[in-house]
């Protein structure tokens, strides 16, 4: 009961954060491994926990992902498809092979959440931009991938990804990237769940967390210092890495 206690009020915590300023798997993925979960199914319970704030996020966006209706219906395939064959991947893994990949996978989604906007901006700037329709779609489609292997740091790698493509409609791109957040954490959340990999009591715990959080950290949005926020969430990440570090290769 402690343990779900606990796993509810990391869920509120990953909730808010997700709404504020991202980060929320940071809270909610290392909290499921104290609480006992196994790593493999802790990373599936992560990736159904996150789906309220995505489907909430979606919605308030909606209006401005009308922008890119035309890229939606290929845009969603990919997700399904991409989200699929990243959860089929995480299943083939041991736990103890996730394990050692934890650490470098935090440290990548860490960096990413670190320095997101510069490598999307650079991207969208650089002279690999407007890469053409085929190449936007495999990058997309390797992302979503992924966010089906590892939820953590898939909305920055969604937004660079974009930039890659050329859209340049930045609420727009934070819709689109919310949508085929959801689209990949169903498809994946489906996929664990028939693999028996979702730790259900725990995952609806966290779940209802970060229902409660996110929409309670949203009514809360002007009153809350999103900058020094972040610089506290990017120090809490590379905390986390260098223990997962420790844990799996000391």
């Amino acid at each position: 009961m402690l343990n779900l206690i606990l796993l509810l009020m990391a869920g509120i915590v990953g909730g808010a954060l997700n709404s504020l300023a991202g980060g929320g798997s940071f809270i909610v993925f290392p909290a499921l491994l104290l609480a006992g979960v196994p790593p493999v199914a802790a990373n599936a319970t992560n990736t159904f926990a996150a789906l309220p704030g995505y489907i909430s996020g979606t919605l308030g966006f909606w209006k401005d992902v009308v922008a890119y209706r035309h890229l939606l219906l290929a845009y969603s395939m990919l997700a399904i498809v991409g989200g699929w064959v990243g959860a089929e991947l995480l299943l083939k893994v041991s736990d103890r092979s996730f394990e050692q990949a934890v650490p470098w996978l935090m440290a990548v989604a860490v960096v990413l959440f670190a320095f997101g906007e510069r490598i999307s901006g650079f991207i969208h700037n650089g002279p690999a931009a407007g890469i053409g329709r085929m190449g936007a779609y495999g990058v997309l489609a390797l992302i979503c991938v992924y966010g089906g292997f590892f939820n953590a740091g898939m909305g920055i790698l969604l937004l660079a990804g974009f930039a890659l493509s050329g859209l340049n409609d930045l609420h727009a791109m934070n819709g689109l990237k919310l949508w085929v957040s959801v689209l990949v954490a169903v498809v994946a959340s489906v996929r664990f769940g028939l693999g028996d990999q979702i730790a259900w009591q725990q995952g609806l715990a966290a779940f209802a967390g970060t229902l409660i959080g996110g929409y309670g950290a949203a009514r809360l949005a002007h009153h809350i210092p999103v900058g020094r926020l972040r610089l506290g969430i990017i120090g809490y990440g590379a905390l986390l890495t260098v223990i997962f570090f420790w844990r799996a290769y000391a």
